[in-house]
């Protein structure tokens, strides 16, 4: 049985995966910006919930104070920012860029002591870093920033393991099911293999970035060839 700390646990890809690895025997965590969701997902998945708010880094050690040894670390929490720089929204823009950069970073600052030579830790980007849209200017910054804070953990943390999912367009995830048809049958039809990725694949794809010992610093991405579209 593994300790496991899914921090974004409380919707879409990061409550599946909570839910698979509770199932499957783990000792699972999940953890969401409001206590009282984050108490009623957890219940239903079958882990335990907490409250933390990875753009408030300060409280993040006493949020995380009663967590056990932690074998596996997802760290899925995100915001969905907007942000033009000809209208450019400067406190969406820190808070998107301390979330996902500084607070990441302070969650594993704090966990670091609970892993073992054995944990493995996956950071969860997204491919609008190579293909922006418009409105995903601090997006695609900080997912590109994901790749220097998974190397440089991957160096800093040895032998503990660091990589990253960068899932591309998730058919069926909440934020894309909300989507008109038409959008998603043009993103389709871009696609190599003829289908989005779903969430049953991302997660897939993050035990495997967990459970293989001889992966690492690696940047997986998850998108049936989407880029090639």
């Amino acid at each position: 049985m593994s300790g496991v700390l899914v921090v974004g646990g409380t919707s879409g890809i990061g409550r599946e995966f909570a839910r698979v690895r509770a199932e499957s025997g783990d000792e699972v965590v999940l953890t969401g910006r409001d206590a009282e969701r984050a108490a009623s997902v957890a219940k239903e998945v079958g882990a335990r919930g907490l409250a933390l708010d990875l753009s408030q880094p300060r409280a993040i050690a006493g949020a995380l104070a009663d967590v056990g040894r932690v074998d596996h670390l997802v760290l899925a929490g995100v915001s969905r920012d907007e942000n033009r720089t000809t209208d450019y929204n400067i406190d969406a823009a820190l808070a998107l860029v301390t979330l996902k950069l500084v607070g990441y970073t302070e969650v594993v600052h704090v966990l670091r002591p609970r892993m073992t030579d054995d944990s493995a830790i996956v950071i969860f980007g997204g491919q609008a870093k190579e293909r922006p849209y418009p409105g995903a200017t601090t997006v695609a910054t900080v997912n590109a920033g994901v790749r220097g804070l998974v190397n440089t953990l991957a160096v800093e943390l040895a032998p503990v393991r660091v990589n990253a999912v960068h899932p591309g367009v998730v058919g069926d995830s909440p934020y894309w099911q909300a989507k008109p048809a038409e959008v998603l049958a043009g993103l389709r039809a871009r696609t190599p293999t003829g289908r989005l990725a779903t969430v049953a694949d991302v997660v897939d794809a993050v035990d495997f970035l967990l459970r293989n010992r001889s992966v690492n610093a690696v940047e997986l991405s998850v998108d049936g060839g989407w880029l090639l579209g």
